[in-house]
């Protein structure tokens, strides 16, 4: 059987290091301590429709999770907190506040309003994206935290071949988040604790591994590490337009799209940054690989295939999402997603395979920071699905805040177990 590794698609900045921390929550540490766990879903109040990847957090804490692609999440707050408050916030959304002594264990459906102001209380402070973004990037140190500081954050990384899902891994992650104005100190990850589900009879003849983890996403905080997005010195190789104005967390932010010229030959990105109207903080990215030089990707994100194979690249879509807390933005949400077509020399058929790494941020500690060594770091190098253990207990998780599978997810991780317990 032939291995095909691959790795997530970096925004530039390939060399950076990203390592971790000892900083767990202390409800891992100390049993005694009592969660209640809330589950529900995320509403547009006009359409009925599932907001995907909102921010849910309890408020005066840095406890948080986020909306799955159904919308749907689970938070698991202290018993202490059972009078607070949730705060739920997405892009073009107005700030919704719920009361968690209102909300039932399970099965709450919270409703969001759309956002909209009068275009003339916007400040316009120049109709110039490139000004704009240089001004962004130059006020890091006032808007990102001139300290480290200890993130806990979960972690989960998925294969479809086809529309089957055929690996999936998941862990909790500790981080050493370096100061933003330092870019010659980098982050550092490592592995908290952590499983996986794999079928790997079902890989049609190859071996899926995605390299570089938790690692890599932390790259993708381009505000951290510029690489090929926010680089000043790249900015000639794209056209930025100031497409109008939008609403975070109830406060007014700008939209910039970007995308590669035409004349520039490598593969870059386009997409939207959204900068915060008042201090220009970045607050989100949602951008892809630009489709018109896709073809020229593959080497990119394949480290070893088959010299047989012939891969092509479908799309790269990345989303990066930073939240506040006590006046700075920190790192909140990370997700990627490599969709790759399969085909061996001489054989008439083709597999499609789709990856996805996504990260959410669900606990910040300012106090105990403990940078850890390098050596028990995480690494480009790393294969996270051989650093974890099998699943086993459905209800390993306990009182560990998480990003609630899709239930396709839920149902792929069953069908795996029951498989592998036959073979047992």
């Amino acid at each position: 059987m032939a291995i095909l590794l691959l790795t997530a698609l970096l925004p530039g900045n390939i060399w950076a290091h990203s390592r971790t921390t000892n900083g767990h929550p202390a409800y891992f540490a100390n049993d005694t301590v009592k969660y209640i766990s809330f589950s529900g879903r995320i509403l547009d109040k006009n359409t009925n429709k599932p907001v995907v990847f909102a921010n849910i957090q309890l408020k005066e804490s840095t406890v948080g999770v986020v909306s799955n692609s159904d919308g749907d999440f689970i938070i698991k707050v202290p018993s202490k907190n059972a009078s607070g408050k949730l705060s739920i916030t997405h892009l073009g959304y107005q700030t919704t506040e719920v009361d968690l002594a209102q909300l039932n264990k399970s099965l709450n459906i919270i409703f969001v309003e759309p956002a909209t102001f009068p275009i003339e209380e916007v400040k316009i402070r120049t109709n110039d994206p490139e000004q704009l973004l240089i001004a962004a990037m130059r006020n890091r140190s006032v808007n990102y935290s001139n300290e480290p500081v200890m993130l806990t954050s979960f972690y989960r990384e998925t294969i479809r071949q086809n529309k089957d899902y055929i690996a999936v891994a998941e862990a909790v992650i500790d981080i050493y988040k370096a100061p933003y104005y330092k870019t010659s100190e980098y982050d550092r990850s490592r592995i908290f604790i952590g499983r996986k589900s794999q079928d790997v009879k079902k890989m049609d003849t190859v071996i899926m591994r995605m390299q570089g983890g938790p690692y890599v996403s932390l790259l993708l905080d381009v505000v951290k590490n510029p690489g090929d997005i926010l680089s000043q010195e790249l900015f000639e190789f794209y056209n930025y337009k100031l497409e109008g104005f939008n609403y975070m967390n109830n406060r007014q932010a700008y939209v910039i799209s970007f995308k590669q010229k035409a004349n520039v030959q490598e593969p870059l990105y386009e997409g939207k940054i959204y900068l915060d109207v008042d201090n220009l903080a970045i607050v989100g990215l949602d951008f892809s690989l630009n489709e018109e030089n896709i073809d020229k990707a593959a080497n990119l994100f394949v480290r070893k295939k088959p010299a047989s194979m012939k891969i092509d690249i479908l799309g790269a879509n990345y989303i990066t999402k930073y939240r506040e807390v006590n006046g700075l933005w920190y790192l909140s949400y990370v997700r990627s997603e490599l969709q790759l077509k399969c085909k061996w020399d001489r054989k008439l058929f083709s597999s499609v395979y789709t990856m996805m790494s996504e990260m959410a941020v669900t606990d910040m500690d300012a106090t105990n920071v403990d940078k850890m060594k390098f050596k028990e770091s995480s690494r480009y190098s790393d294969i996270l699905a051989e650093q974890v253990n099998q699943f086993e207990d459905p209800e390993y998780w306990g009182d560990y805040n998480i990003i609630k599978p899709d239930e396709s997810i839920e149902a792929a991780i069953e069908k795996l177990n029951r498989k592998l317990k036959r073979q047992l």
